[in-house]
């Protein structure tokens, strides 16, 4: 499988998603998509990504897109992650590493001490066409939902395509 690029149609796998669903990609066509890779459902940083998208929710409803959250956490650590938290968006649950290997997120990162292959904290904006048209790696939190805001309304502009 070829790595995604800038400009270029994005994989469309399909994968289990909260609400008892199966969500590929294409499923969206006509909308920009915001797709987030997050390490390990029900996490401080992970939360707080999930909650700044929420409280954001609306403008992005505004511009058309859509919202999907992806890690390697099972469909019920995704359920409950969603549901507790009261996000207004769909999870994926990529057990497989399908979805994450197509986006090359999975990375070799140190914890406690140990190095181990996880989840790069990143996010990806699809156009309505299926494209990619931007992704941040390596995210920190703060912020990152205005920057990708933003970024999306740029898109919708005309001013970053």
């Amino acid at each position: 499988m070829s790595k995604i690029a800038i400009g270029k149609p994005v994989p469309d796998i399909e994968l289990p998603a909260t609400g008892d669903q199966t969500i590929k990609l294409s499923d969206f066509r006509g909308k920009p998509v915001i797709l987030y890779f997050y390490p390990k459902a029900s996490t401080p940083g992970c939360t707080q990504e999930g909650l700044d998208f929420t409280a954001a929710i609306n403008k992005f409803r505004r511009q058309s897109a859509v919202i999907l959250g992806a890690s390697r956490d099972s469909i019920k650590a995704q359920e409950n992650f969603k549901q507790k938290q009261g996000f207004p968006f769909d999870l994926l649950s990529d057990r497989d590493e399908l979805l994450c290997k197509a986006f090359d997120v999975i990375q070799l990162k140190s914890m406690y001490g140990k190095q181990v292959l996880g989840i790069e904290r990143s996010t990806f904006l699809i156009d309505e066409k299926g494209r990619l048209r931007k992704e941040w790696r390596k995210i920190k939190v703060k912020g990152h939902a205005e920057e990708v805001l933003q970024a999306l309304k740029d898109l919708r502009s005309g001013t970053n395509s």
